[in-house]
């Protein structure tokens, strides 16, 4: 059984930046999909980043060249590292992993792909 947790969300100023962790426990070799969404309030949803293989990464539109998506096997713990925020980056962060590759080469990915799911942990960005 597959479990992941977030950690390290918290309050920062515009501009600033945060990194969030996923532990997880349980098998999530490299044939694993994993993936960073965010939800904010009264929105649906978003896939942010996604990581399959050894370094093979996706990125949404609006956090490209900003968030990078990284992964330490020894850890077993994937980070999402969070630069020049903006108050629209707010949001609660999720973290979810899926068995197979293939919900990373979706584009958006998609919830439904992913078979285990974080509490999640809130970024909250001030202007």
């Amino acid at each position: 059984q597959v479990e992941v947790a977030e950690s390290g969300g918290g309050s920062v100023q515009a501009g600033g930046s945060l990194r969030v962790s996923c532990r997880a426990s349980g098998y999530t070799g490299t044939n694993y999909c994993m993936a960073w969404f965010r939800q904010a309030p009264g929105k649906e949803r978003e896939g942010v980043a996604t990581m399959h293989g050894v370094a093979i990464t996706s990125y949404a539109d609006s956090v490209k060249d900003r968030f990078v998506i990284s992964r330490d096997y020894a850890k077993n713990t994937v980070y999402l590292q969070m630069n020049s925020l903006k108050p629209e980056d707010t949001a609660m962060y999720y973290c979810a992993a899926s068995p197979s590759w293939g919900p990373c080469k979706r584009d958006p990915p998609k919830q439904s792909d992913f078979s285990y799911w974080g509490q999640g942990t809130q970024v909250t960005v001030s202007s």
